[in-house]
């Protein structure tokens, strides 16, 4: 018979090969995750970088220069001008952020209750498909109808609304607090990724037909799906590891052990959720405005082409890459996420500002546009995926609401967008090529979001303080 001794060495053994698994699933999961959110980016990109070519496509045109015949061009004439053809775009939008917003609502709840891997895919085959019929069949098919675009860019919306907050719950399962803002940052930031992949897929295929732009990610999400059916891992107990990766609480959870799931208003009980849900409806308005508009901004005020546009716009995502990755690594260091946000966003008002008065210069516009990104989306992806994660596993749940918590934020910041999304072309219409009225508005909610999260950033700093105070007189308690 062995002694305790002589059977240790294999627990060690056994412990470390958990840790190693451990290890690999948490990248594998991470880098799936990130892909399939770098396609549903992409595929959302490709329709700002597109709204020039239909503004113009949908409109009587007597430029013949474009690579369709004349006669075949103005037989598309759903609008008079491209300015009307602006103006449903800026209509579509809206419709499209606010059934995202409606679907997140629901579809958050739902996240928390179903098998995540199961209606994740679902997510990401559905609006593919809506997709496909929005983008690519109506034009091979020629068929140009407005209730067709409306009923599949709406439905596509609605499908989408699943994917994120599944996608954050996964992650937050794998990923511990102490880590979790600058992995996440990374995981963010692929947002950014999509946004770049979006442009770069328009102005390369711009010139064949921007409804190869549509096809390209829905194919290839679709194709996804399948790969998420199959293997990703919902929570580590999925593949015999322990599912527990934040701390075990010692305070009293809102909801009872015996409870199921947690319900919508016990989450907004969650200390943080309702502030940090108006702050994001701003901060997601702001953010959203360079994601729909820049292109355009960039072709109507400098006269950029089309595809110099499109490429042109992926700075800002260039800055928000670094941004994310760059917030969270500060949160986490700092142990609190609310002082890092609150820097950022008081240092993206001047980028805005100092990105208005960029002159004609394509480097000089870029740097300050990938500035602007920086602070902009480094924040807005802070709240939504660290923040969202943090709220969902606090203290006093019994189970995890991360689905729940990101869908309320998210769905709140959807609604800001929705709203913004007929506020700028009104304003951008006030006077040709003047765009001073919409970025004073866009620096306006920025303050907003400084003034929905203030209280929490001061106490947080406070506790901040405290806390490294006293970390400083233990080590020097003479002083």
């Amino acid at each position: 018979m062995s002694s305790p001794e002589e059977s240790s060495p294999p627990l060690t053994i056994e412990a470390e090969k958990k840790s190693k698994k451990s290890l690999i699933y948490r990248i594998y999961v991470v880098s799936l995750s990130f892909l399939i959110y770098t396609l549903i980016h992409a595929s959302r990109k490709t329709f700002s970088n597109a709204k020039n070519t239909l503004a113009e496509e949908w409109s009587p045109q007597s430029n013949d220069s474009y690579f369709y015949e004349y006669d075949q061009w103005n037989a598309r004439n759903l609008f008079s001008s491209p300015t009307s053809s602006s103006f449903f775009l800026g209509t579509l939008d809206t419709a499209f952020m606010l059934s995202y917003a409606f679907g997140l609502y629901i579809n958050g709840i739902l996240g928390d209750r179903f098998d995540q891997r199961k209606f994740l895919t679902v997510g990401m085959m559905v609006s593919s498909i809506f997709l496909v019929l929005f983008g690519y069949v109506s034009e091979c098919l020629n068929i140009y109808s407005i209730p067709w675009y409306i009923v599949f860019w709406v439905l596509n919306a609605f499908f989408q609304s699943i994917i994120y907050p599944s996608l954050v719950a996964v992650l937050s399962s794998w990923i511990h607090k102490d880590s979790r803002g600058w992995i996440m940052g990374i995981w963010g930031s692929s947002a950014c990724a999509g946004n770049i992949l979006g442009s770069l897929l328009s102005g390369t295929l711009v010139d064949i037909g921007y409804h190869y732009s549509f096809l390209v990610p829905a194919l290839a999400t679709f194709s996804l799906g399948f790969v998420v059916l199959a293997s990703l891992p919902p929570r580590p107990s999925s593949v015999g590891l322990t599912d527990e990766v934040d701390p075990p609480s010692e305070t009293l959870p809102l909801v009872s052990e015996s409870s199921q799931s947690v319900s919508f208003w016990q989450v907004l009980r969650i200390p943080g959720v309702i502030s940090y849900s108006l702050s994001f409806a701003s901060l997601k308005f702001v953010n959203y405005s360079f994601f729909f508009w820049l292109p355009y901004y960039l072709h109507d005020k400098y006269n950029w082409s089309n595809a110099e546009a499109d490429y042109l716009s992926a700075f800002y995502d260039g800055g928000g890459i670094i941004g994310s990755i760059v917030v969270g690594l500060l949160s986490d260091w700092m142990g609190y996420r609310s002082p890092v946000l609150a820097i950022f966003l008081f240092l993206g008002c001047p980028s805005i500002v100092g990105y208005y008065f960029s002159p004609n210069n394509r480097i000089i516009n870029g740097g300050l546009m990938g500035t602007a990104g920086f602070f902009i989306n480094g924040a807005s992806n802070l709240i939504s995926t660290a923040i969202s994660a943090d709220l969902g596993r606090h203290d006093h749940l019994s189970d995890s609401a991360v689905s729940t918590v990101t869908g309320i934020i998210d769905g709140t910041g959807s609604v800001g967008v929705a709203l913004g999304q007929i506020l700028i072309p009104l304003l951008a219409s006030k006077a040709a090529h003047d765009w001073s009225l919409v970025y004073g508005l866009l620096t306006a909610m920025l303050v907003v979001t400084i003034i929905c999260i203030a209280k929490m950033a001061w106490q947080e700093t406070r506790a901040m303080v405290d806390r490294w105070r006293g970390i400083y007189r233990s080590i020097y308690p003479a002083i």
